[in-house]
């Protein structure tokens, strides 16, 4: 009977050992896994980084296009004779001329 027993749990022991070396292997390994995770979400990938200036000169971009049709409509006003939009196309221009070097220019092929 106590050999049967014993057979019965030779294999239960194999297996305990392999959970309990997994377990150790995963407890040494953890803080290695969690350091390493760590750095990847803190560092920003070259191409990551490429979209997200592509991105930035983007709304630049957009934002001087935007600036200039409002700075186009207030020189029109200001033609006509309205002071106030003289004044504010002045400041547009402004706003324009601080957002313009913030571009780089496209070469020509």
């Amino acid at each position: 009977m106590r050999r049967l027993a014993l057979i019965a749990l030779l294999p239960a022991c194999v297996l305990v050992q392999g959970c309990l070396a997994k377990t150790a292997y995963d407890v040494v390994t953890a803080p290695v896994k969690v350091v390493s995770k760590g750095v990847d979400l803190a560092t920003t990938s070259q191409s990551e980084a490429d979209e997200n200036r592509g991105r930035e000169i983007r709304k630049r971009e957009e934002r001087l296009a935007q600036l200039e049709r409002k700075y186009n409509r207030q020189m029109d006003d200001c033609t006509d004779g309205i002071r106030r939009a003289c004044s504010e196309a002045r400041d547009t221009y402004a706003e324009m001329q601080q957002i313009i070097p913030t571009i780089p220019v496209e070469p020509e092929n």
